[in-house]
């Protein structure tokens, strides 16, 4: 799997990671940007490419094939995906309960799908879904999602579904709504900061 890895301004170690899991037709850049915005100096961000081609868009990547009713390409990003967390402490040397796992839109969707079978310290899903009712057993992670009244390409009922099956499993689940579209706004980028600062102690 490729990463885009963006350490800490010079001088100060990582003592928390931030991984990042970008949406549908996007790349691992694309979310990038959050590294200046969320303002965690003592974080080491990674920025996943998914695993398979977009079939339109030059450079962009996705999970799975959303024009398929079965997501295809799907049990490949999970096992990528799972082969990369199982290493990840051995690699990185930062515990996966010092680490947040966050995506957008797809990227959302895959950090429900596979977050819950890891240790980490949150999950955070911005404008995401579930693709079906996870296995929640044991201790699980805290969840944060954020989700925008105006989204017209993953409806809000989505995030609503997703707070109530999540809370039923026996979740923790932080929710909020904001006005915008399928995106990510300033206030969402906020929340997400004061989040892994309350779900990673120092």
């Amino acid at each position: 799997m490729d990463v885009l890895k963006l350490e800490p301004q010079a001088g100060v170690e990582a003592c928390a990671a931030l991984v990042l899991l970008h949406g549908w037709g996007a790349n691992a850049r694309d979310l990038a940007s959050l590294q200046l915005m969320l303002d965690l100096p003592d974080y080491v961000y990674f920025c996943l490419d998914a695993p398979l081609p977009h079939p339109q868009v030059p450079g962009g990547k996705m999970w799975y094939d959303l024009d398929s009713e079965a997501y295809d390409g799907l049990d490949q990003s999970r096992a990528e995906l799972a082969a990369w967390f199982d290493g990840f402490e051995a690699q990185t040397g930062i515990p996966l309960a010092r680490t947040v796992l966050a995506g957008f839109s797809q990227g959302g969707a895959m950090t429900l799908d596979v977050g819950f079978r890891y240790p980490f310290g949150g999950l955070v899903a911005m404008s995401g879904y579930l693709h079906d009712s996870p296995a929640l057993e044991g201790k699980l992670p805290p969840v944060l999602l954020l989700h925008g009244r105006f989204d017209r390409v993953v409806p809000l009922q989505a995030a609503q579904r997703t707070r109530e099956t999540l809370m039923a499993g026996g979740a923790t689940v932080d929710y909020h709504e904001y006005d915008m579209a399928h995106e990510i706004c300033p206030l969402e980028v906020a929340q997400l900061r004061r989040f892994a600062l309350e779900v990673v102690q120092p």
